[in-house]
């Protein structure tokens, strides 16, 4: 049986800031993202969206990927999704920071 599939990963800077700010503007897609603010998690870990359908927590976790957010990298039978922080920094200055300090909904 194959393991996971590599996704493809865009170059944030050739993402503009709209697809950035959508992928941020969904509350469940920003509550995975305020979780991997303290570091990367295996996908199974993520608790930010329980008791969602697990094609549901796909398509948010593709969202943020296509949008430059996150990485979702294979790891054995396992996904490990990270936020691109250090990359979402240097295309869009202060944008993660004051998405993330912003109050929760």
């Amino acid at each position: 049986m194959p393991g996971p599939s590599v996704l493809t990963h865009p170059d944030v800077r050739d993402v503009p800031v709209t697809e950035v700010l959508f992928a941020l503007s969904d509350p469940a897609r920003l509550a995975i993202v305020r979780e991997l603010a303290d570091g990367p998690l295996d996908m199974a870990d993520c608790t930010a969206v329980p008791d969602m359908p697990k094609s549901t927590r796909s398509h948010l976790m593709k969202v943020l990927r296509e949008a430059g957010v996150i990485r979702n990298d294979p790891v054995g039978r396992n996904r490990r999704i990270s936020l691109r922080r250090e990359e979402l920094d240097t295309a869009y200055p202060g944008l993660l920071d004051a998405v993330l300090a912003a109050a929760p909904d």
